[in-house]
């Protein structure tokens, strides 16, 4: 991805928040979704929503969204917009409690949740005849990315190609970033702001499921991590839950065509962590600016729709290739 930033906003900060909140997200009107409801093997459930609009097609692309994400963040508005141009179906799963209503389960949604992409994409594979496609954003970047290492062969079975985009891929270095500074001050003041609230919701909801003054004296996410993400979901602590859940040792092990792309500016991880071996199925995209799910284009007040469109020109020889394998 040969990416420059605008002349007009400078520095990973500004190109991580101004378009989050200021960006064109698509050309004419924001897409509308078809809400489905899916129960879990563990007798919970996820939504999921379907964009409609589109006849049925024969690529589908499948966003997995970021830490407080959903099929409202721009960059998903900004993917649906590209794919609905493309003619291509799009379809966003939310991790468990992100789609405005809790979930029912003594657990939420962490960055190692590989089982969890896993059997959503077994289950859109089974109702979807076409090129399945797989994009992560962020914490959902990583998680997919470490599916992808996990299946190693079997992957290409369920998807065609998959692809993260500006994905914390070694959560400890990430972590550690985004604790210190301005990033504490910023970042983690944003998360912390709707993940204790909906944490203390999962604690009514389960009584003693955690302790409760210890996630209210939270400062950041690794605390918040220590309390609430890494107990829940069988971690020992959070140096064993950001150590196990990242996708960065499992990469080479990727047998599926993959992308990475991160900007070496983004606020939410130092550019030495970042991954710097590329193999014959990993491509890693590491343009020098571009912020945190940022990647800004065009004129004062710029649009999110480049990025999208890049991956998705990236995916799309390895959409087509399939089909001609398949007639």
């Amino acid at each position: 991805m040969n990416y420059v930033a605008p002349k007009w906003l400078p520095g990973g900060n500004l190109q991580t928040i101004w378009p989050a909140l200021y960006g064109k997200k698509h050309r004419a009107a924001p897409p509308i979704y078809r809400r489905e409801r899916w129960n879990t093997p563990d007798h919970d459930f996820i939504d999921v929503d379907w964009m409609q609009g589109a006849q049925p097609a024969k690529v589908l692309l499948v966003l997995f969204h970021g830490l407080e994400g959903s099929s409202a963040s721009h960059y998903a508005q900004a993917f649906a917009h590209v794919c609905a141009a493309r003619g291509w179906g799009f379809v966003v799963p939310h991790f468990r409690g992100c789609s405005g209503e809790l979930n029912l389960g003594p657990r939420a949604y962490h960055s190692g949740d590989y089982e969890e992409i896993g059997w959503i994409l077994q289950r859109l594979r089974a109702q979807h005849a076409g090129s399945l496609l797989a994009v992560g954003i962020s914490l959902g970047g990583n998680a997919l990315m470490r599916w992808a290492g996990e299946m190693g062969e079997s992957a290409a079975a369920v998807v065609q190609a998959v692809a993260s985009v500006s994905s914390p891929l070694d959560l400890a270095a990430s972590g550690a970033q985004i604790g210190r500074g301005f990033n504490r001050l910023a970042y983690t003041r944003m998360f912390l702001a709707t993940m204790k609230p909906r944490a203390l919701r999962k604690w009514y909801q389960h009584p003693g499921l955690f302790d409760r003054d210890t996630l209210l004296a939270a400062r950041d996410l690794y605390e918040f991590d220590n309390v609430f993400t890494a107990p829940l979901h069988g971690f020992k602590d959070t140096a064993d839950y950001w150590q196990r859940a990242s996708a960065k040792p499992h990469l080479h092990r990727i047998r599926v065509p993959a992308l990475a792309l991160n900007a070496r500016n983004d606020p939410f991880m130092p550019a030495s962590s970042l991954p710097a071996q590329p193999t014959h199925w990993l491509t890693l995209w590491q343009p020098a600016q571009g912020g945190h799910v940022g990647f800004p284009a065009g004129a004062l007040p710029g649009h999110v729709y480049a990025m999208p469109d890049a991956v998705c020109d990236w995916l799309a020889p390895h959409a087509q290739a399939a089909q001609s394998t398949h007639g």
